[in-house]
């Protein structure tokens, strides 16, 4: 970008500390990294483990490295490791538009990125300070992309390239995220209103945070469990705080999370489902705070795993205050359903008690507010209007056949700079765990096409821990709800199934063509009566696989009508 970069990697002791300032120090260049503020990583490669690594900024590096070797191997123990070992170095980075905030937004974004690394085991780091505006924050990204491709030139394990990071599921839900003003706002909010609870000893507290897909809810709640975790709100005591999620996918994204900033262990998992939890925890014994992200998926009545009667009942007894993100618009099963008066009640509660608050921003869709407006009239209103010219490029296109969605998705999946691209389907085609009796897979099949359905071709075994968006083989299977719900993509391609259809001018859900019993079956209600669902979690259903596009949404509908609707739409030919 033409201004000074000047990254040096040397070996991390006081001896080669010593050697290299001297160096420095006779270097035209040097001064960058003795006079100005700079950022360094420590890493060492752990036998079998990876990496661990351990990032800051100073204004000193000589004698913040001093500090580090000589004083706080006496108070913690990675830092006596790095000291001790052989083969650990210390990457310095300089810049002649470093500053103070500049250094401290760059430290973060390192966190960020390194702890989205498969192989980094630890991401080792001091409180982070994300910084507001200031003289050269218009320039983070361009110095940042920078500094990553010079350090990917020197160690690409270490610091594979940008787009690679991007892609991961732990990136998008990372706690180092810069949080929008909304953001923070929601965030003190709700550290303070733990803080309050937790001093004055006050139990069965909610806290309630509603927003629609794709307004950072969940970076949200992976910021309060790492501060909390973390830092324990600066209290005396240490706080025991859970975060839990009703959805594998998002389990296991959290678990690497936690694991890798060293807030949770084997013998003290912090990360659960809410059945295991709630099955775990006496109310006798009250936790202090539990996170619950996705809480539109928490069992609302019992099944044969859970012998309670309501997920959130039973998390209020054992936790004293418990935070839930909701969208009622993601509720995807009977089995989730919440009745009007128990739903209102949770509400009214937390709005009694100033406890109630509301994301409106969009993050994820980047486009036009009029995209967004037209996915929602479809969703909400199930309206097909005139598909609006989008000035930032999101792309909306309709398609005639499944087949050539599919060869689109996999033109967009050979290119990931801008992430992730997947073929996705209502469950409208039959799929079971156990395989089909012929041999074959359970497949969504249209005409002569198919596409596998998720989870069944083989993983290789490096990737068997990863999301299924992220898994290599999942371009060539088709996704549910079941594996995309609460993540995104580059571009989504939507199989919409014949349960959605288009009549006299308006779109309706025909739940005799859903193969999705959880969604179709009545619900047996507080009263004993039994009642019908179906079209609220189909339309629920469509609402997940529509939102999951960052710049774009491909679909292709079976139904004849729609389609057609559809087609008209992309080309301004519907009569608003």
């Amino acid at each position: 970008m033409g201004n000074l970069l000047k990254i040096e990697n040397i070996e991390y002791s006081l001896e080669n500390l010593d050697n290299s300032v001297q160096k420095w120090k006779s270097s035209s260049d040097g001064k960058y990294l003795l006079r100005y503020p700079t950022v360094y990583i420590i890493n060492d490669k752990k036998r079998g483990n990876g990496f661990e690594v351990y990032v800051g900024e100073t204004g000193d590096i000589k004698n913040r490295t001093k500090q580090h070797l000589n004083v706080d191997t006496k108070i913690k123990r990675f830092w006596e490791d790095f000291s001790e070992s052989n083969s650990a170095s210390m990457y310095v980075i300089g810049h002649e538009l470093f500053n103070k905030s500049l250094t401290l937004d760059i430290e973060n974004r390192l966190m960020q990125y390194l702890l989205s690394v498969d192989n980094i085991s630890r991401v080792h780091n001091s409180r982070t300070n994300q910084q507001n505006e200031y003289f050269t924050s218009d320039k983070l990204d361009e110095i940042f992309t920078d500094i990553w491709k010079s350090l990917n030139k020197k160690d690409k394990s270490l610091f594979p390239i940008e787009s690679s990071i991007k892609d991961s599921a732990i990136f998008k839900a990372s706690p180092f995220h810069k949080l929008t003003q909304e953001q923070i706002n929601a965030k003190e909010e709700i550290l303070n209103k733990i803080k309050e609870s937790v001093i004055s000893d006050r139990e069965s507290q909610l806290v309630i945070v509603e927003g629609e897909a794709g307004s950072g809810k969940t970076v949200l709640m992976s910021t309060l469990l790492y501060e909390i975790g973390k830092y324990h709100l600066d209290l005396d005591k240490k706080l025991d705080i859970h975060l839990l999620v009703n959805h594998n996918e998002h389990v296991s994204i959290y678990n690497q999370i936690v694991t890798k900033l060293g807030i949770s262990t084997k013998s003290n998992n912090i990360v659960s489902k809410p059945t295991r939890f709630i099955n775990n925890h006496s109310p006798d014994n009250k936790v202090d705070v539990v996170i619950v992200d996705e809480a539109h998926l928490l069992l609302t009545q019992g099944k044969q795993s859970y012998q309670g009667k309501h997920h959130l009942d039973d998390l209020l007894e054992r936790a004293k205050v418990v935070v839930i993100v909701f969208d009622l618009k993601q509720v995807l099963t009977t089995e989730q359903i919440w009745e009007e008066d128990k739903l209102n009640g949770f509400f009214d509660t937390a709005k009694i008690n100033n406890n109630l608050i509301t994301l409106k921003n969009q993050m994820r869709i980047n486009s036009d507010e009029t995209t967004v407006q037209w996915i929602r009239n479809l969703i909400d209103y199930q309206t097909v209007n005139n598909i609006p010219h989008d000035n930032k490029g999101y792309e909306i296109k309709v398609f005639d056949t499944p087949n050539e969605l599919e060869q689109s998705i996999r033109r967009k999946a050979q290119t990931t700079d801008s992430g992730i691209s997947r073929m996705v389907a209502t469950f409208d085609w039959q799929y079971k765990t156990k395989p089909p009796e012929d041999g074959d897979y359970w497949r969504v099949r249209v005409g002569n096409w198919s596409m596998p359905w998720n989870y069944q071709l083989k993983v290789s075994k490096n990737q068997s821990k990863l999301p299924w968006v992220e898994q290599s083989q999942s371009i060539d299977e088709i996704g549910s709800t079941f594996t995309i719900q609460g993540l995104d993509l580059n571009f989504a391609g939507v199989v919409i199934g014949p349960s959605v259809k288009y009549r006299d001018g308006k779109i309706i859900f025909d739940k005799q063509s859903s193969a999705n019993k959880k969604a179709t079956r009545q619900r047996t209600l507080n009263d004993g009566t039994k009642k019908y669902f179906s079209e609220m979690l189909l339309k629920n259903e469509l609402n997940v696989l529509l939102t999951r596009g960052v710049n774009g949404l491909y679909i292709y509908a079976v139904d004849d009508q729609l389609r057609e609707a559809l087609k008209k739409a992309s080309k301004g030919e519907k009569n608003e």
